[in-house]
């Protein structure tokens, strides 16, 4: 019974530590990936619709950097790794 008392606690812990959800993943615009490799990946990694990843990878594209998702730093975090990992210049603000 102590084990699953102490289990919650710690998933109580987690979720407070990111319940502020005031960081952004910002993913910065670069001359060497496609449209389409970005959609893709705003897609597999950050969950988004087509039609938002596209919006998304437009405003990249003319703006310099974007906004692309929204939350705690925990959720964000390997969603950035990803990112990162597939080339993309990705930051959390």
């Amino acid at each position: 019974m102590k084990e699953s008392i102490k289990d919650s606690q710690q998933n109580v812990e987690e979720i407070l530590s990111d319940s502020g959800n005031s960081n952004f993943l910002i993913l910065h615009n670069d001359d060497y990936h496609t449209f389409d490799e970005v959609i893709d990946a705003l897609i597999d990694i950050c969950e988004h619709e087509a039609e938002q990843a596209v919006q998304c990878t437009y405003l990249v594209h003319y703006k310099g950097k974007a906004d692309v998702k929204k939350g705690g730093y925990n959720t964000l975090k390997p969603m950035k790794t990803k990112l990162v990992e597939r080339g993309l210049k990705a930051t959390i603000e």
